[in-house]
């Protein structure tokens, strides 16, 4: 609905300073008071069936009975609003209903600063400061229960029947558990669907990483809904590719190749590990195999006598570092490392960075709340990763 110019005029007649406007007494804050209450006054109107002080005859014995202050709090300011009443009690006000002490989007900033490590005792400490009312520890605390709700929710929401792209990554935070600091690890399972869009599938905490648990991070995906993964990109894991087969038997495996540069240079002392590291892009910079596999021959007749457990490394996992050159080049480039999944890491690493360690699990949680699906940069049509695997 588009306000009239005039009344913004009339508004802002006596506009001097941003204090007028947004300032303790300005004119948001008290037209927000004023709309609230008239609102309410026009709610309890509808619910006794007539206006106030109106001199016809009443439809009911109940009445106006004057009004009880009341203090909100929006996302921005506490504001002190006239709660009218009736005799009877029966009036139940719906744009600030019993009991409520909060708009919506308060919560919103209290759900947010948890999920980026805040205790309960911080964010009271800080609403106080920012909005000069004391909020208890307790109701913080009932925000934040409550949202475990939506993310039981959304962990166990069912998916799209098939995903081209399924990145798979795993990282260590610091948790407290049973009064002691625990390292836990944070499995993570980011998708590119059909339409060329991420979609973050789910979030998993345990105590370690292991082929094992990610066994059954892909049989809960399948139970989900999923029914055939195309290419799953995962690091060096030992058994992982099994894992991943044993559930989806014609998925792709992808190991990461950043991963398997990374393993093969902590071989190689400082002086030489440029060239080593240049000789090896020469191996996943081919354009085909077969290139590939000459010039991991040239790697090993040049650098075996040094170090021979790197050409070791490579043979070994081939199979699963060479599915990515029967791709184009803007489909390789998504899926020839796990990077795609490294910006949702990051979003996490911010959260331990600030806070070393974090209050429990649920604090790793209610990080799925804020990350939202976005375009994939350079993965192009996913739908034509299904044509070159039929």
């Amino acid at each position: 609905m588009a306000i009239p110019n005039e009344l913004l005029d009339e508004l802002l007649k006596n506009y001097k300073s941003p204090e007028d406007l947004i300032g303790e007494k300005g004119i948001l804050k008290e037209l927000t008071k004023r709309l609230v209450e008239r609102a309410m006054s026009a709610e309890l109107n509808n619910h006794l069936g007539y206006e106030k002080n109106d001199p016809a005859e009443k439809p009911t014995t109940n009445r106006h009975n004057g009004s009880s202050k009341k203090t909100i709090l929006t996302r921005d300011e506490a504001i002190e609003i006239e709660v009218p009443r009736d005799r009877d009690n029966s009036f139940e006000p719906q744009i600030v209903k019993k009991h409520q002490r909060r708009f919506d989007g308060f919560d919103d900033k209290i759900i947010s600063m948890y999920s980026y490590g805040m205790t309960t005792r911080d964010i009271q400490a800080h609403l106080e400061d920012i909005y000069g009312v004391e909020v208890s520890p307790d109701l913080i605390s009932e925000v934040t229960d409550g949202i475990m709700e939506e993310v039981r929710a959304w962990q166990n929401r069912p998916l799209e029947s098939i995903y081209p792209i399924l990145f798979l990554d795993c990282i260590m935070v610091k948790c407290r558990e049973d009064k002691m600091i625990r390292n836990k690890s944070v499995f993570l399972a980011l998708a590119v669907n059909l339409e060329g869009q991420k979609e973050l599938l789910g979030m998993w905490i345990a105590q370690n990483e292991g082929a094992k648990f990610w066994l059954s991070v892909v049989t809960e995906l399948k139970n989900r809904g999923v029914e055939d993964l195309y290419i799953a990109c995962v690091d060096g894991l030992k058994g992982f590719p099994e894992a991943i087969n044993s559930v989806f038997p014609a998925a792709q495996v992808q190991l990461c190749i950043v991963h398997q540069i990374r393993n093969s240079l902590k071989y190689v002392p400082y002086k030489e590990k440029k060239q080593v590291a240049a000789d090896l892009k020469e191996i996943y910079d081919a354009k085909t195999e077969s290139l590939a596999k000459t010039a991991l021959e040239s790697f090993a007749a040049k650098w075996d006598g040094k170090y021979p457990t790197i050409s070791k490394q490579w043979r070994a996992n081939w199979p699963n570092l060479i599915p990515f050159f029967e791709y184009p080049g803007d489909i390789r480039r998504a899926i020839y490392t796990t990077n795609a999944i490294e910006s949702l890491n990051h979003s996490l690493r911010k959260i331990t960075k600030t806070r070393s360690v974090l209050p429990n699990d649920n604090a790793v949680s209610n990080c799925s709340i804020w990350w939202r699906s976005a375009t994939f940069p350079g993965a192009g049509p996913c739908r034509s990763i299904i044509g070159n695997r039929h």
